[in-house]
């Protein structure tokens, strides 16, 4: 089973249970860093995730997860927020932040550069369209290594 299809597999897994005790399964992520696997899970609520939080959606999905056994390998079960600057990788993400600021990193450059942060004016399945103070880049999907939102620090 590719990484992909453990993701997709878990996801359908374990969503109706963190949907149940009240949290929204914003991402699954499995990967390897160095030596060691990380099934890395986010949640989200609309006033925020704290480490109880985390704690209790662990205690609820790792017996599933243990039974079902989809990843054969040794791994670290990782529970956490999704944070303030949200990491967009699926369509469901991205139509989200319609109308909103991201940050694009390409794996090639345009206008010599590699990142691009704009407003986020349309996304579909090809390609999303960019407007970087006043000047609209259409981006293809296959063009980007990575996408977050970015949260105004200022006060």
């Amino acid at each position: 089973m590719t990484e992909n299809n453990i993701e997709k597999k878990i996801w359908q897994l374990i969503c109706n249970e963190i949907k149940d005790l009240g949290y929204e399964l914003y991402d699954v992520d499995y990967h390897k860093e160095g030596k060691d696997y990380h099934l890395c899970i986010y949640i989200d609520k609309p006033d925020g995730i704290d480490i109880s939080d985390c704690e209790k959606v662990t205690e609820v999905i790792n017996p599933i997860l243990d039974k079902e056994d989809y990843i054969k390998k040794q791994y670290f079960l990782e529970v956490s927020s999704c944070g303030v600057e949200k990491n967009l990788r699926k369509k469901e993400h991205y139509e989200k932040h319609i109308g909103q600021k991201i940050e694009v990193r390409l794996y090639s450059k345009i206008d010599d550069t590699k990142i691009l942060e704009g407003i986020l004016k349309e996304y579909n399945d090809d390609f999303l369209i960019l407007d970087v103070q006043q000047k609209e880049y259409k981006i293809f999907i296959n063009q980007i290594a990575s996408a977050k939102s970015v949260y105004n620090w200022e006060f």
